[in-house]
């Protein structure tokens, strides 16, 4: 049986590969990515976002802080995963394609907590010295989407995975009571 799909996963999953990778590479070549670096006007923006966050900045580069980059290999395998599920979804329409999407989710939703949590355990200590509108327009809100679209995506293709489990389950009970039709 063919998974159900969604333009609106597989659009979300798509469209945020580029910026996930673009991310990936700008912490993996700091700190030649950075401000001052010769790779920099590729991450021209993060001239503004490595003063915001400090895991960005020079101040982690500078205390070896290995979160930057660990989040940034974790991004690597959940984005491998986000376009395995869009082409066993789509195109191979595998059975278990929403078990992928869903674990993915599930990843970027946990790590992205992890990371806001980080920052509420250490008091703020990478994002506090910013003012209430940028920390909300540069950090809270670019964080939400992060949250918010993983979560849904695990709501429905975690509806999908229960309702197949379901089905399975009564057509298993109907072979075992001879009751096939």
């Amino acid at each position: 049986m063919a998974p159900n799909t969604y333009t609106w996963i597989a659009a979300w999953f798509v469209l945020t590969t580029p910026v996930v990778m673009w991310d990936v590479v700008y912490c993996l070549m700091r700190p030649r990515s950075m401000v001052g670096g010769d790779l920099h006007w590729i991450w021209a923006p993060y001239g503004l976002y490595q003063e915001i966050d400090y895991v960005y900045g020079v101040k982690a580069l500078q205390e070896n802080n290995g979160f930057t980059n660990a989040q940034a290999l974790m991004n690597v395998i959940e984005t491998a995963l986000n376009l395995c599920y869009v082409y066993l979804a789509h195109v191979a329409k595998y059975p278990a394609a929403p078990v992928i999407g869903f674990a993915s989710a599930v990843m970027t939703l946990w790590k992205t907590v992890l990371y806001l949590l980080q920052e509420y355990c250490c008091n703020y200590c990478s994002v506090g010295h910013n003012d209430t509108k940028t920390l909300i327009v540069y950090w809270i809100i670019p964080n939400g989407f992060w949250i918010v679209f993983p979560a849904l995506i695990m709501f429905k293709l975690g509806k999908d995975i229960t309702s197949s489990i379901y089905v399975a389950a009564r057509e298993s009970e109907k072979r075992a009571s001879g009751k096939e039709q």
